[in-house]
């Protein structure tokens, strides 16, 4: 069965600064850690990922599969999975909140995985956890290293 998990961090951004690191997937190699691997498949009308396959190595967790992508608004991104070797769910999305008059931004992260394989619950749950985690880190530092310059 499935979890869901999520967490947020607040970063000394724009949302519009935070939006533009989250969907520069080429990029993601560089700041998400887990990911060793990305390429956008296909785009949307507007030129967003539509299609992104990724090569994730996260401990617990390895695989190489394809997200599909929607955009619902300028503050929210989310993705299912398309097609895995090793997870039978993938579901996730960025949610971004303006602070302090839109200067900053609450990045809440939420993921739900459920893998083929017979894993423990509390493995499961800690893999999310570590994903997310170093997730929405990697991501403050990249947008606050990018903003900086």
């Amino acid at each position: 069965m499935a979890e869901h998990t999520s967490s947020s961090i607040t970063i000394e951004a724009t949302p519009a600064e935070v939006m533009a690191v989250i969907a520069d997937f080429d990029r993601y190699p560089e700041w998400t850690g887990e990911v060793k691997q990305a390429e956008v498949l296909e785009k949307d009308e507007q030129g967003r990922a539509a299609k992104v396959r990724l090569v994730l190595d996260a401990g617990a967790i390895k695989d190489d599969h394809t997200l599909k992508y929607s955009w619902p608004d300028e503050l929210t991104v989310s993705w299912s999975l398309d097609k895995s070797q090793m997870l039978r769910q993938l579901d996730g999305s960025y949610s971004l909140a303006p602070l302090d008059g839109g200067r900053r931004t609450e990045a809440t992260y939420s993921l739900t995985v459920d893998v083929k394989i017979p894993m423990l619950g509390m493995i499961k749950r800690k893999a999310e956890k570590v994903i997310i985690d170093r997730a929405l880190a990697g991501l403050k530092q990249r947008v606050e290293s990018v903003v900086a310059s």
